[in-house]
């Protein structure tokens, strides 16, 4: 029963059994994989950060988008752990990202210039150049889902499924009935 002053509510509110669900301020991602104990992209890249802390101070990486890729090759060949694996990933792609985002855009512009893509038949330049501009993004986005992979099969493997969860076979169904004593010869 609730103390005075205060009410039934209150006093639920207060167990410490008792967890309100609240979603305010959180993505559908979030909540998704707060529902089935998963990690988010977030999460993700975050632990890869903070475990390619070291590595990053020995092979330092340009902050600001460079086409120069001597470090990122450095890098990549002293990279030994999936988390120094995503540093350089995810440097390179914060470094590619915005010429390429112009390469996309200039493709897209000069498809649609006078119009042209509107009246365009597949396989003509400004369809192919449509074409080009999406697969930039394609390619950027695979090599970002190929860095998730990798650090999800590191950070949060899926459970080794038990022997009960293990898929049987149903049992064998019943012999039939006999019909009584075969006819002889």
């Amino acid at each position: 029963m609730a103390g005075p002053g205060t009410t039934d509510q209150e006093t639920i509110l207060q167990h410490p059994d008792f967890e309100l669900y609240d979603n305010v301020g959180l993505t559908s991602e979030q909540v998704a994989a707060t529902h089935f104990g998963a990690s988010t992209e977030q999460d993700l890249l975050r632990w890869a950060r903070r475990d390619a802390e070291t590595f990053l101070a020995e092979h330092p990486l340009p902050a600001e988008p460079v086409l120069d890729l001597d470090a990122y090759t450095v890098a990549l060949a002293a990279a030994t752990t999936p988390a120094e694996l995503s540093a350089v990933t995810q440097h390179l792609l914060d470094a590619v990202r915005p010429a390429l985002a112009g390469v996309s855009q200039l493709f897209d512009d000069i498809a649609r210039r006078d119009d042209r893509y509107r009246r365009a038949k597949p396989g003509t330049p400004p369809d192919l150049l449509k074409k080009a501009a999406s697969h930039i993004w394609s390619s950027l986005y695979r090599a970002y889902e190929a860095d998730l992979l990798a650090l999800r099969a590191e950070y949060d493997p899926p459970p080794a499924p038990s022997p009960k969860d293990a898929p049987r076979l149903p049992p064998a169904p019943p012999a039939p009935p006999s019909a009584g004593p075969a006819p002889g010869r």
